[in-house]
């Protein structure tokens, strides 16, 4: 088994000693956002099918839900402004006897009845609990077990974090939660 580096550990790290009395303790976080404003070059309102052009001019299929309730109004030509933000949170939870698992919730909140033009927000979560099994304070290492069974050992380089590890407890719980946000308006 490879050793691999996590950043997540060096803020579980850092943070576990200056919160050690919280049930959760949030440990870090990362995000991500990418923004494109394109136009619409085919719809196929039957199929929940829509072709919008990339920044190279080349078309994109995107295969939608039935929920796209107002797919019929919108046309060829229309502005399509994507907006997405992707993020992850680490949390420890203080707490020892925790599962790995898994948590998968999702939301749509469609345009308003009135507006003519298609778009509305798009919410995914996911959460995933992975198991501290061992602490090898000498070799540095924290063992987490995740949902699908397959350990990974995470090694810590930092001497300052490294002294930290002796926080932790076997038994414990980190939560990986994932969080995908994307808002799409259009317009004529």
């Amino acid at each position: 088994m490879k050793p691999i580096r996590a950043v997540a550990l060096a803020s579980l790290l850092s943070t576990a000693c200056l919160t050690v009395h919280a049930a959760d303790i949030p440990l870090g976080s990362t995000a991500m956002e990418g923004h494109i404003v394109s136009r619409v070059l085919a719809v196929d309102p039957a199929n929940y099918q829509v072709t919008i052009e990339d920044r190279n001019k080349s078309p994109i299929p995107i295969q939608l839900t039935d929920q796209a309730k107002n797919l019929h109004n919108l046309k060829v030509g229309d502005t399509v402004d994507i907006q997405v933000v992707r993020s992850v949170a680490y949390v420890l939870d203080t707490d020892v006897g925790g599962e790995p698992g898994v948590t998968n919730e999702a939301m749509t909140i469609r345009a308003a009845k009135d507006d003519p033009n298609p778009g509305g927000e798009a919410v995914r979560q996911v959460k995933v609990t992975s198991k501290i099994t061992r602490i090898d304070l000498k070799q540095h290492e924290v063992t987490l077990l995740p949902p699908e069974g397959k350990v990974t050992v995470l090694k810590v380089e930092d001497p300052k974090l490294q002294e930290r590890m002796k926080k932790l407890q076997v038994g414990q719980t980190i939560d990986a939660i994932y969080t995908e946000v994307m808002k799409v308006k259009t317009s004529r």
